[in-house]
């Protein structure tokens, strides 16, 4: 089992990667754009490869920002914003390659897409990847609400 995490800790990265993905989009097509955006690649490849509790923006919550902060509402499984962080990941590779090679306008929605997601999760706290990750666990789980429903007869 996996430590919590305070669930403020992703609502204040998907700010900041919100800032850099608009920043992307603002000075987009250019070699700027497709290098932050790289970089905004590597910080998902991070967070989904080694924990969204190791990443950067993790430590710059835990060490500034949280002990300036109420006790926290709640605390969740990392396990959905470590996904999220995977999908993001996915859009950020698909926008670099997009700009690389030329496609500039693959890059732009991409990106856009990453940035919507992002947007979502900072100004509502909700996170679409999070969302995805538990509709995949529904579907996948052979112990889930729709496997429980089931009777001999099915």
């Amino acid at each position: 089992m996996s430590t919590q995490i305070d669930s403020r800790g992703p609502q204040l990265n998907a700010a900041v990667t919100a800032v850099v993905l608009a920043t992307v989009l603002a000075t987009a097509p250019s070699t700027f754009a497709t290098v932050l955006l790289s970089v905004q690649a590597a910080l998902f490849a991070w967070a989904a490869v080694l924990g969204v509790q190791r990443s950067p923006h993790s430590w710059f919550f835990r060490t500034f920002v949280r002990p300036r902060l109420t006790k926290a509402p709640e605390w969740e499984d990392p396990a959905p914003p470590r996904f999220a962080q995977a999908v993001g990941l996915g859009f950020a590779l698909v926008g670099v390659i997009g700009f690389l090679s030329g496609a500039d306008l693959l890059g732009l929605v991409a990106t856009g897409f990453a940035l919507t997601a992002a947007l979502l999760n900072a100004v509502f706290r909700f996170c679409l990847g999070c969302e995805l990750y538990l509709l995949i666990r529904r579907f996948t789980s052979t112990s889930g609400p729709v496997a429980a429903g089931r009777s001999a007869t099915n």
